[in-house]
């Protein structure tokens, strides 16, 4: 396996995930300085997520019609613009607009990447492929939370953003040197119609879940955009049965492996998702902890991960797809809700084992579901399956950030005050609940379930070598 491509293409996964861990841990800081709340300011968090699911179901026409390469490229500026842009910004209002920017390279940068390497990577090398695209990704949460942390106990949080800045020019620089050359193909027109309606369902559903809970705007509001975005998903999905090329090919839905890998993944996702955004507001504000304590609590999640991923390929080799995702969302979720016991009297030991191994089981687990996604689906569709999978994860993952938030805001409704630490146990405890359902879509699955990909040989084979040699030895 050539691993440079990876490699290359993980400098994306990189700033993405830094980015989202760095403002995770400086969102206190934030909110104060612009004069807002951390709750209102969630807001910035999901105008990233929305961007990323409006955007998203294009990428894979764009990569064709204008080449992976040239994409990638520039979805790199765009991410480093908008964070520049982030630096800047002054106010609530500002600071939503320039995270959205940033989204727009982001809904390329990722998905683009995994399309190049789902190409460039013959099928039994995918789980191992997967790996390697995530181990430098995972560099950015291990480096993020205390970096982050840092510089905005220390200095200013204006400058966790210009981090991006030399990470994008050399992301530039190797992708126009190694990666290889992809020239544009013939592509159908584009699905205009399709692709406002998939914008307009994913962004209305999020917004309207992270907007309803606010103070600033009244609970209808929230309601009626959440309504519009499901009007314009039916809406959608009349319209991808009538035309010949829908920008979402959900034909794919058909493919038992792609259909549990998106749906299994995208309950599991809602739960984690909840997380990043949970236990740094938890630790700043019910344990009176600094950003920078705080940061160097919860990056040991990376550490997990990437240990993980010297492991994931042997996992899934020696016992199959359905085994490893049934007890890996189980043991993850499990992980989720230790947290809603955490005091500030807890041991540090104790929470950092904890978080640590949260992050091995679910970084087994996501590489795991992204391999399953491609066990069955044939090369000249993997443009079609990558925005789907794409778009449903940051979905997902911004549906699990606008429930924690919603959870939080419902409490202090509740009891009439400010967040307490109770209001975060609850919380950590329905999102590990609705983390612990994937493992629903995982039971269906047959034992033998991609084992092209992962080289786990199943019962039959098994018993197809014990015969074949028992034959032989005659």
């Amino acid at each position: 396996m050539n691993r440079i491509i990876p490699l290359i293409l993980a400098v994306a996964l990189f700033m993405e995930n830094m980015d989202s861990t760095v403002i995770a841990t400086s969102l206190p800081a934030i909110a104060i300085d612009i004069e807002t709340s951390p709750i209102a300011l969630k807001l910035a968090l999901t105008s990233y997520l929305v961007s990323l699911a409006i955007f998203i179901p294009i990428s894979g026409w764009m990569a064709d019609r204008f080449g992976a390469k040239n994409v990638f490229r520039t979805a790199i500026a765009v991410f480093v613009v908008g964070s520049v842009a982030c630096a800047v910004s002054n106010s609530l209002p500002a600071f939503v607009v320039s995270r959205f920017l940033q989204g727009i390279g982001g809904a390329m940068m990722t998905p683009v990447g995994r399309l190049v390497l789902v190409r460039a990577t013959p099928k039994n090398e995918l789980v191992a492929a997967m790996a390697w695209l995530s181990i430098p990704a995972l560099v950015g949460p291990l480096v993020g939370p205390p970096i982050g942390g840092f510089i905005t106990t220390y200095f200013t949080w204006h400058w966790i953003f210009l981090i991006n800045v030399p990470i994008g020019i050399i992301g530039i620089g190797l992708a126009t040197r190694y990666l290889p050359e992809t020239p544009p193909v013939k592509t159908p027109r584009l699905d205009l119609a399709g692709f406002v309606l998939s914008g307009l369902a994913a962004s209305g559903v999020v917004f309207g879940l992270s907007v309803a809970g606010l103070p600033a705007l009244p609970p209808a509001v929230g309601l009626a955009t959440v309504a519009v975005g499901l009007l314009c998903g039916v809406l959608y999905l009349l319209h991808a049965r009538r035309v010949a090329n829908p920008l979402l090919a959900l034909d794919l839905f058909r493919n038992q492996l792609f259909r549990s890998s998106v749906l299994g993944g995208g309950l599991f996702r809602i739960g984690i998702g909840a997380v990043p955004f949970l236990l740094p507001l938890m630790f700043q504000l019910a344990f009176g902890l600094t950003p920078f304590q705080s940061g160097m609590i919860t990056f040991v999640t990376a550490i997990g991960a990437l240990g993980m991923k010297l492991a994931t390929t042997w996992v899934f080799r020696a016992f199959g797809f359905r085994r490893v995702l049934i007890w890996g969302s189980l043991l993850a979720a499990a992980t989720v809700a230790v947290n809603g016991l955490f005091t500030p009297d807890t041991p540090y030991a104790v929470m950092l084992a904890v978080i640590l191994a949260g992050g091995f089981i679910r970084s087994m687990f996501f590489t795991g579901i992204n391999a399953l996604a491609y066990a069955d689906i044939p090369p000249e569709d993997t443009s079609k399956a990558t925005p789907i999978t794409a778009v449903g994860q940051q979905l997902c993952i911004a549906l699990g950030v606008a429930l924690a938030g919603s959870i939080l805001e419902v409490q202090t409704k509740i009891h009439g005050g400010p967040l307490t630490l109770a209001d975060f146990h609850i919380a950590f405890y329905l999102v590990a609940f609705v983390s612990a359902l994937a493992c629903m879509s995982f039971l269906r699955l047959s034992p033998d379930a991609g084992n092209a990909v992962s080289g786990h040989k199943g019962r039959q084979a098994k018993r197809m070598e014990t015969v074949t040699s028992a034959t032989s030895g005659r």
